[in-house]
């Protein structure tokens, strides 16, 4: 399989010309581990498998935890604001325009309360489906090109509020497929990239 052929051949980014994308995880920093920052969770796992995971490091420039790495000749450029949600978008304009991106360029991952937890999806571009941070990017990059890979949390039951559903931590049940999921949604966003960024010619580039 392509991502576990990744362990062994991602390195960390060297300064080279070459395409190179940037995806975002999504959160608010000081609230790790809850289900409104699962995109953060999903960029860690990311990172292991692109063997960054001990590459972070503070920007203060764009005011964001960044990892750099390459695979099949494709520069990643990982990045987790250091912001509340509603101001992700922030960080990632001036990450962007740090590294030279364009929208295209940019893949943000974002919990999404209409799928069940276990399910992720792509979404090319479009409105922001009310979620905050990608309204914030939008607004901030004054564009709605990103692609954007919506993992699913699921939406609370009984008389539990939106806020305070996705503002919590996930529940010991779910905490046990969390490892299942994060390494799932890392994977298919990986393979997703490398399919349509990857040079042509390169062992990830399907097309």
């Amino acid at each position: 399989m392509l991502a576990a052929e990744l362990a062994g051949r991602a390195r960390p980014l060297v300064s080279r010309a070459g395409p190179r994308v940037m995806v975002t995880g999504l959160g608010n920093y000081g609230l790790r581990g809850t289900r409104h920052s699962v995109g953060m969770a999903v960029l860690d796992r990311l990172a292991r498998q692109l063997a960054v995971a001990e590459g972070w490091r503070v920007d203060r420039r764009c005011c964001a935890d960044v990892a750099l790495a390459a695979a099949h000749g494709l520069e990643l450029v990982l990045l987790k604001p250091r912001r509340l949600m509603n101001l992700n978008g922030l960080s990632v304009a001036s990450a962007a325009e740090i590294y030279n991106l364009h929208p295209e360029d940019i893949y943000l991952v974002h919990d999404d309360l209409d799928k069940a937890l276990g399910k992720v999806a792509i979404k090319l571009g479009g409105s922001a489906r009310g979620h905050n941070g990608v309204r914030s990017c939008i607004s901030a990059l004054h564009s709605n090109e990103m692609t954007r890979l919506r993992v699913g949390i699921g939406r609370p039951e009984g008389e539990v509020t939106v806020s305070s559903y996705v503002l919590a931590p996930f529940s010991a049940g779910e905490r046990e497929r969390l490892e299942q999921v994060l390494t799932q949604a890392a994977t298919f966003l990986l393979e997703y990239i490398l399919r349509r960024r990857a040079p042509t010619g390169e062992p990830g580039d399907r097309g």
